[in-house]
């Protein structure tokens, strides 16, 4: 299935003050150009449906078939889930470390973005007047299922909800000023989440998608999750070995080369641009830039 969260019918959301505050939203299933609404369930949020677990699941496939259909065109679709934490990765496709002059880690590199930063499709990402260095990522993620702590890597797809895409925004100006990066990558607006949480099952192997971005049509980042340096099992048996990992939880898993701070001369994020990221089996996360 498809996870989405949404509200009513789609509204500009080109201005930055109205981009911070949106209705209450409702969870929803998507399937193909339609939206299948889920009032009335005894969860009232994906991320309770996550927590909800198989039982949530059951109750989500039993009321499909009676629920209401509503076109995709006639509602805003939000982020699928506010995240309780993001947990992202940095350096982990071995050409972006090159691109970024940094050395690949034993371990990996794990920062937060904080879930204040979130915002769904077609939702503009505000490039902050402190900046002038606002950076795009195209990144695959993966949503967690259930709490889980100290967890061997051969265990981890039963700690697998499904999987995301996120734009880890970043202000690179802010961002290196420090070695700690999260203030630099957690603007409002910086983390665009979705369209949707495609479900594990639909995803056989994680570790076989093509991921691109483009900005105004132009691609700059084109990859596959093949080249990921640590895998899916690795991070979660990392990130659970320091610390419990909850559902909901998201650890966003690192982009390919191509971003701003790599190219030569460096290409930053401009006002009334468009960014595009495709993911095979995911979708598309659409995002406009607008000037704070």
């Amino acid at each position: 299935m498809k996870f989405v969260t949404f509200s009513g019918k789609k509204s500009s959301t080109l201005n930055p003050s109205a981009v911070l505050s949106r209705d209450i939203p409702t969870p929803g299933v998507l399937i193909g150009d339609e939206v299948i609404g889920l009032t009335g369930l005894a969860h009232s949020s994906v991320l309770a449906i996550i927590e909800g677990g198989q039982l949530a699941l059951k109750e989500v496939a039993d009321k499909l078939d009676k629920a209401p259909h509503i076109a995709l065109a006639d509602v805003t679709l939000h982020a699928p889930i506010r995240p309780p934490r993001i947990f992202a990765v940095g350096l982990n496709y071995a050409s972006h470390a090159a691109e970024s002059k940094m050395a690949v880690q034993k371990v990996p590199t794990v920062f937060m973005k904080l879930s204040s930063s979130v915002v769904g499709p077609d939702t503009a990402v505000i490039l902050p007047k402190v900046s002038t260095q606002p950076d795009y990522e195209a990144e695959f993620a993966v949503v967690i299922g259930k709490p889980g702590y100290q967890i061997p890597a051969s265990d981890w797809q039963e700690y697998v909800f499904g999987y995301t895409i996120v734009n880890d925004v970043s202000a690179r100006d802010i961002q290196l000023a420090t070695s700690q990066w999260t203030l630099g990558k957690s603007f409002p607006t910086f983390s665009p989440l979705g369209p949707a949480i495609v479900t594990a099952d639909e995803v056989p192997d994680p570790h076989a998608l093509d991921i691109s971005l483009t900005i105004n049509g132009e691609t700059m980042q084109s990859s596959n999750t093949r080249d990921l340096i640590f895998k899916i099992p690795a991070l979660i048996e990392y990130i659970s070995s320091l610390t419990s990992i909850e559902a909901g939880d998201v650890i966003s898993t690192g982009t390919p080369e191509g971003v701003g701070l790599g190219r030569t001369p460096q290409r930053w994020l401009k006002p009334n641009e468009e960014m595009v990221i495709t993911i095979e089996k995911l979708g598309r996360l659409r995002n406009p830039t607008v000037a704070e």
